[in-house]
């Protein structure tokens, strides 16, 4: 009983510690970075600066996607990319455009695209801005008598 207790111990002190050497996004109040994944894939990505004076998020996204259609007009064939935001990552692909804290962790989805492959707000962030309802009910039809 005691090994199992020091076993399970042990292997949530290395999740931890494993977690914690997960690469970090920089924090530079608004800088853009286009992020290199390390080619062995366990060192430190490679930061590129795409864009300063970046005053949201979205706008960093908007200079990455930027970024990646010219590269795909020049013959480039890399259709996925990730960028760095104040502390976030960035990833651009053909779903859309989604962030994460981690490199390898949970993506919120914040922009989708539109069969013609534009960028635009999912339906459900929409209707969150304007009020939309999600479906409007007609009245009851009066009762015969």
């Amino acid at each position: 009983m005691r090994a199992l207790t020091l076993a399970a111990i042990t292997v949530a002190g290395l999740a931890v510690v494993a977690c914690e050497s997960a690469p970090k996004a920089p924090y530079t109040p608004g800088v853009c970075y286009f992020v290199m994944p390390a080619a062995d894939g366990k060192g430190a990505p490679e930061l590129s600066v795409v864009a300063n004076d970046q005053p949201q998020i979205e706008f960093c996204a908007a200079r990455l996607e930027e970024m990646r259609l010219r590269f795909l007009r020049m013959g480039g064939t890399r259709r996925e990319i990730v960028g760095a935001y104040q502390g976030q990552y960035i990833f651009i692909d053909r779903i859309g455009v989604s962030f994460s804290r981690t490199l390898d962790g949970n993506r919120f989805i914040a922009l989708a695209r539109t069969g013609d492959g534009r960028l635009a707000i999912p339906a459900a962030i929409q209707r969150e801005i304007d009020g939309t309802p999600v479906a409007v009910a007609a009245p009851p039809p009066a009762a015969a008598n």
